[in-house]
């Protein structure tokens, strides 16, 4: 029998049977995935028919898998299997685009499927279609916060999230190019909205801290709401490191000093005491003081007078003549005697100085 009979039989079937719903030649069909090969998946059509999508007719942008609802081209009634011959490029694969685009327009949210990890981010499945989830556009929750911005360890945090489902929001599509973009941190935005309109700037908020960066500390409070506390924030004195002084865990006090969107800055130090605002109780220009060197800089030494007042030993008060190499004058952990040459409360500056004879002018002066 040969192909042209075989579909003219077919069609005679169809129309004795008064099947209206059989999909035509060039028709745009829905089914369900049911089995997937080397290099075609089978689907079933509704229960009308079985279809095959072969070779060049699949689309390297969809990784399918049983189960998976498709979109297909009918580009012949009857193949050697007595299969429809179906097509995911096309109008199959526009329809598919169309409603990524729809999703992108509308905003809606939708869950996705990890499908693998990158150190960029993760490969996710929408509508059969392969897109891209950035580390940037991840939520709180799943950001992976790792000291130092490890590379290996980032993506072993992301590898995690494999397998799992995310809701996120479609934020950019490129028909022509093939690629879509999604962001869950969008969706968890949009949720918080209203928990964030709670608060204004001045508001004391109370949390815990669920990460220490080279940079900050992140503070969680309320439900799920999470705020930023900024190294120069932390401690009215100089902090090299958060680390030495804030633990995963710990339970702080802050001060909400901005909210922009979805992002909240926050300052533990406003709740503190200034210590600078007595510092001209404890110390007098000329004085000479003990201080320990916390750290050297080509410009100077840093210098901690104590736990709350540190100063600054610049590199032309170092030696009454020029020092070329601030290594020579000192080491980190050095405990010398420094004279105040100066002290700016309101800027939280201190000046040191290890000058001799400028030191034996004045004191002559001053007599």
């Amino acid at each position: 029998m040969t192909t042209e009979t075989k579909q003219e039989e077919l069609k005679k079937l169809i129309e004795e049977g008064n099947y209206t719903n059989y999909p035509h030649k060039g028709d745009v069909v829905h089914g369900t995935v049911i089995s997937v090969g080397r290099n075609e998946i089978r689907a079933d059509i509704g229960g009308l028919a079985m279809g095959i999508v072969r070779g060049p007719e699949l689309d390297p942008n969809m990784l399918l898998t049983v189960g998976d609802e498709i979109d297909a081209t009918v580009i012949d009634l009857d193949n050697e299997f007595g299969e429809l011959e179906l097509s995911l490029k096309g109008a199959g694969r526009k329809k598919t685009w169309d409603k990524i685009k729809e999703l992108f327009t509308s905003g809606v949210v939708t869950p996705v499927r990890v499908l693998e990890a990158n150190k960029g981010g993760l490969i996710i499945r929408l509508e059969g279609l392969s897109g891209f989830l950035p580390v940037s556009q991840l939520s709180p929750e799943h950001y992976p916060r790792v000291q130092g911005g490890e590379k290996t360890k980032i993506l072993e945090k992301l590898k995690e999230l494999v397998g799992g489902d995310l809701d996120v929001k479609v934020i950019d599509a490129n028909e022509e190019e093939g690629k879509y973009i999604v962001s869950e941190k969008a969706v968890w935005e949009t949720r918080q909205e209203s928990v964030i309109s709670k608060y204004k700037v001045g508001d004391h908020v109370e949390g815990n801290i669920t990460a220490v960066t080279d940079f900050g500390a992140f503070v969680k409070f309320d439900t799920n709401l999470e705020g930023l506390v900024h190294i120069s924030e932390i401690a009215w004195q100089r902090i090299d490191d958060p680390r030495d002084v804030l633990k995963v865990g710990d339970r702080v006090r802050a001060e909400i000093l901005n909210i922009e969107g979805s992002k909240i800055f926050l300052s533990m130090k406003k709740l503190m005491t200034d210590p600078w605002q007595e510092v001209g109780e404890k110390y007098k220009i000329n004085q000479w003081v003990k201080g320990r060197v916390l750290k050297i800089n080509p410009f100077g030494l840093f210098v901690e007078l104590d736990p709350d007042i540190h100063g600054l030993a610049h590199i032309s008060e170092l030696a009454d003549k020029p020092v070329k190499d601030v290594n020579e004058i000192a080491r980190t952990g050095d405990e010398i005697e420094f004279r105040i040459v100066s002290i700016d409360p309101d800027n939280h500056r201190l000046g040191l100085s290890l000058k001799q004879e400028k030191a034996k002018e004045e004191e002559k002066t001053d007599a």
